[in-house]
């Protein structure tokens, strides 16, 4: 078991679970964030310690910005006590939410979700963590494949993220002098909750989506999960400000 941490914002379920498990398969320590299930990050917690690991969730609303400076007193205090360390490693902006709307219905109370939660929270979540970062440590921002494709009703979401996208090479840029490496990722289709499920959940939409996809198939969690402790590991410590497509080859 090494000692490094990371910090996973929306971790108790979806995507973020996913990543949490194979960081901890990998011995890297975990510090997860969810808004309301706590009994999902109990149940992740404790499935991270049956495999050797160890685990500490918090609660946070990336939304509520006001609670970001008690949430990083809340982390120095959790690197004291629970990993007798000051700094953690890894810090992974997953928290995030799905919005459905066209263009031309988008409102303002949705914009402004889309914008907080996946930009504006992002931002100043980082700014407040960075001096509990280690040197040389990684940022990592979660990035869509709406960016490079279209499907109609994610015009808002998917123009958010692409500031993610630009915002990820500033901050490697501006970081670079703690040798801190900052990069994004870009999934496809996976079968999560996402969208109400619908592509996890509904064979026909399932079938469709996968015939864009040059892999032949609609990817898994466990796809992100693995792909997300590879670009975290030493062995891609020279990739920084990069955008990293992890979709299977959908729509080329």
């Amino acid at each position: 078991m090494n000692n490094q941490i990371a910090l996973i914002t929306g971790a108790s379920r979806g995507l973020g679970r996913n990543m949490a498990l194979h960081l901890a398969k990998r011995g890297i320590h975990i510090i997860g964030t969810y808004r309301s299930g706590a009994a999902e990050a109990e149940t992740l917690k404790q499935e991270i310690e049956a495999q050797g690991g160890k685990a500490v969730m918090l609660p946070l609303d990336i939304t509520d910005t006001t609670s970001y400076q008690t949430f990083s007193k809340a982390i120095a205090d959790t690197l004291l006590k629970e990993f007798d360390q000051k700094h953690f490693d890894f810090l992974i902006n997953n928290a995030g939410n799905g919005l459905f709307a066209n263009f031309i219905d988008a409102t303002e109370e949705q914009f402004n979700s889309l914008v907080t939660t996946h930009l504006h929270g992002p931002i100043f979540l980082t700014q407040k963590l960075l001096p509990l970062m280690k040197d040389g440590g990684r940022i990592l921002n979660v990035s869509s494949g709406f960016v490079r494709f279209t499907l109609q009703g994610y015009s808002i979401y998917a123009a958010v993220k692409a500031a993610i996208e630009v915002l990820t090479r500033y901050m490697a840029l501006e970081l670079g002098s703690r040798q801190i490496r900052v990069n994004a990722i870009a999934p496809g289709a996976i079968e999560t909750d996402f969208g109400g499920g619908v592509v996890r959940d509904n064979n026909d939409v399932n079938a469709y989506v996968a015939q864009g996809i040059a892999l032949g198939r609609v990817g898994l969690p466990d796809d992100i999960g693995r792909a997300v402790a590879a670009i975290l590991s030493d062995d891609m410590a020279w990739a920084s400000g990069t955008t990293f497509d992890i979709s299977g080859g959908q729509l080329l």
